[in-house]
């Protein structure tokens, strides 16, 4: 599943409408540029006038960029060519490794090659000229795809196409704000989980990105090299925004990709009614909620956006809002589609983890916050298995944020997933005018370590997660697996569902059916992730009872 899902993802960021006539640029002839040629100061350093890239101790890369937007991509791209070049690489092999034939490969990227056709009649002409002079340092060895801009334009898409597909991989972003009294100091304080998994080697490499455009707002935002749309992020104005999938129709055309729609907010908002008002100018192709937080008013809501209908939920009479992965306002009351998916998904189980918690606590401060987006556990704190979708940290986050919109702080987390150190960052110092220098954290302020990274049970984990690829690859070709691979793999992550699951699914397709009883049963008496997956595991135990009548 999750193989047609990034198949999708890829031909649709591919296939972009490359045919004999000229491909679509945008106008750049407004915009001033001097080509950047930055120097290295070490390994990890790169500078070029008041632009640089380095890494920090804790393996962040750090971005700081300004200048108008053609200025920009240039800057971003001469700064970061080689995590570019690298993450593209990482994208580009996993579908050599699933479509090894050039003939499929020819097949399926003329068959969609229609649908990203229009995309940039949606972007704004500021915005493609930064992914136009970003592009201009994307390598040569994908040219046969599409020309680079096209490529790079069209791949910011294939978020969205993940999250429209989300059925087919894991993801279940979570996030939570507070204000008022249920916050320490009476400040709005937010939090979020991105738990959007496109593999380990993708998020090797991310960036805390500070962007100074000549026009708008600066911002900072948490992303990775090649991405100029924003996914969680803050401006100097204290505005943030953070994204969550809603339930989407695959769609059928791709219009403005969501995180172009927040880098706008971003740029171009101080306050919640500005930035309703430039979403609602944008359409989009999937849905999902946006949550903005407003220093300036000193609360936060959610847009909900989808291709065919627009709502903004705010809360009343509470300090608090909750969102996962369904829409709450009245736009979407008696949207069908939503409905099902809080019947049947995990999101409901989540958005009610999240209230238990903020309700165990009297009030929330950063490290209180990270704790919640670090929780591993169920609703009255049953053992769920590591990596279980319904937790709120699933141990696969690309990253988790928390804001301080009032004071300008944000605190970014560092590996492995979002357990390491979270280092925070001071925008009122950042965005000065008379900063200088590369050193951009605020260490004083940091969130220390989660214990669990270090201990025996995390170490199970990662060795889980390695048993579980050899399990797969074992259902798909039908591999066999001697009886102490199967003790061993359960034993390493027994509270899981799906490691009784699949290990009854081995069993039913070798005709064991004893066994592959005992073992779907076992699977029933743990926390099952999605209806639909219990469904499936009681359809596999009827069809035993007919195989052994």
């Amino acid at each position: 599943m999750k193989r047609i899902l990034f198949l999708f993802a890829f031909f649709s960021a591919v296939s972009c409408g490359v045919g004999k006539s000229a491909p679509h640029l945008p106008d750049t002839s407004s915009y001033k540029l001097e080509v950047p040629y930055p120097t290295k100061l070490n390994d990890s350093t790169f500078v070029y006038q008041d632009n640089f890239l380095t890494k920090n101790k804790q393996n962040l890369w750090e971005l700081f960029i300004s200048g108008n937007p053609l200025q920009l991509g240039h800057n971003n791209g001469s700064l970061t060519q080689g995590l570019m070049q690298k993450q593209e690489k990482i994208f580009f092999s996993k579908v050599e490794e699933l479509v090894p034939s050039q003939g499929k490969q020819w097949l399926l990227r003329n068959v969609l090659k229609f649908y990203n056709r229009n995309m940039h009649r949606h972007i704004r002409n500021d915005f493609q000229a930064e992914i136009y002079g970003l592009s201009h340092y994307s390598g040569d060895t994908y040219d046969y795809i599409a020309p680079k801009f096209q490529r790079n334009l069209y791949l910011h898409g294939a978020h969205d196409i993940g999250h429209a597909l989300q059925d087919l991989m894991l993801v279940g972003c979570s996030s939570l704000a507070v204000w008022d009294k249920q916050s320490e100091n009476d400040k709005l304080l937010i939090g979020r989980n991105f738990d959007f998994y496109a593999g380990d080697d993708f998020a090797k490499e991310k960036i805390v990105s500070f962007v100074k455009p000549n026009d708008g707002i600066p911002y900072m935002s948490v992303t990775w090299p090649g991405m100029t749309g924003v996914v969680s992020g803050m401006n100097a104005e204290g505005l943030t925004v953070t994204i969550n999938a809603g339930k989407s129709r695959i769609p059928l055309s791709a219009k403005t990709p969501i995180s172009l729609v927040t880098k706008e907010i971003l740029q171009y908002a101080k306050n919640i009614e500005e930035a309703i008002n430039i979403a609602k100018k944008r359409e989009v192709f999937v849905s999902e909620s946006i949550m903005v937080g407003s220093a300036a008013d000193r609360r936060a809501i959610l847009i909900e956006m989808s291709p065919r209908n627009f709502g903004v939920f705010e809360v009343h009479n509470s300090p608090q809002l909750v969102c996962s992965n369904h829409f709450q306002s009245e736009a979407y009351e008696n949207d069908a589609r939503n409905q099902k998916h809080i019947a049947e998904s995990h999101s409901q189980y989540r958005f009610d983890r999240m209230e238990e918690l903020i309700g165990e606590n009297e009030k929330l401060d950063p490290q209180k916050m990270a704790d919640i987006l670090r929780n591993r556990s169920g609703l009255k704190e049953i053992p769920l298995g590591y990596g279980n979708e319904k937790a709120l940290n699933q141990l696969l986050a690309h990253h988790a944020v928390i804001f301080s919109p009032e004071e300008r702080l944000v605190w970014v987390s560092t590996s492995p997933y979002q357990l390491g150190e979270m280092v925070c960052y001071d925008l009122n110092n950042i965005f000065a005018s008379e900063k200088g220098g590369t050193n951009l954290g605020s260490k004083e302020r940091n969130i220390p370590r989660d214990g669990f990274a270090d201990s025996p049970e995390f170490q199970n984990y990662e060795l889980y997660r390695i048993k579980d690829r050899e399990m797969d690859r074992a259902l798909l070709r039908g591999l066999t697996l001697s009886p102490e691979f199967i003790k061993q793999y359960q034993a390493l992550n027994p509270d899981l569902w799906s490691v009784y699951y699949k290990a009854g699914k081995y069993y039913f397709e070798r005709r064991e059916y004893i066994k592959a009883q005992k073992e779907f049963e076992k699977s029933l008496t743990k926390e099952i992730t999605t209806v639909p997956d219990q469904k499936r595991i009681e359809k596999f135990l009827r069809r035993l009872k007919r195989a052994t009548d």
